[in-house]
């Protein structure tokens, strides 16, 4: 496994409060594996962004394809 990843989200909870994910953890999330997640985002079925050689994902996108509204948009 890469060092650069702290530790691999466990769920939605733990990402809300972030930005971006790494392909890598968002493969982790759907459970997917590495080459998929990559291969998905290069087809754009993964919404995804690339930031020079790395390729992240922006949370609220990804919450939005999965049909998920963001915890901060519900809290009223």
């Amino acid at each position: 496994m890469n060092e650069r990843i702290r530790s691999l989200p466990q769920g939605l909870d733990e990402i809300e409060s972030r930005l971006t994910l790494s392909v890598e953890e968002t493969a982790s999330l759907l459970g997917l594996g590495r080459s998929a997640a990559y291969e998905a985002a290069r087809r754009g079925e993964l919404p995804s962004r690339r930031l020079g050689r790395r390729v992240i994902v922006p949370v609220p996108a990804l919450l939005s394809w999965l049909g998920i509204e963001p915890a901060s948009a519900t809290v009223k």
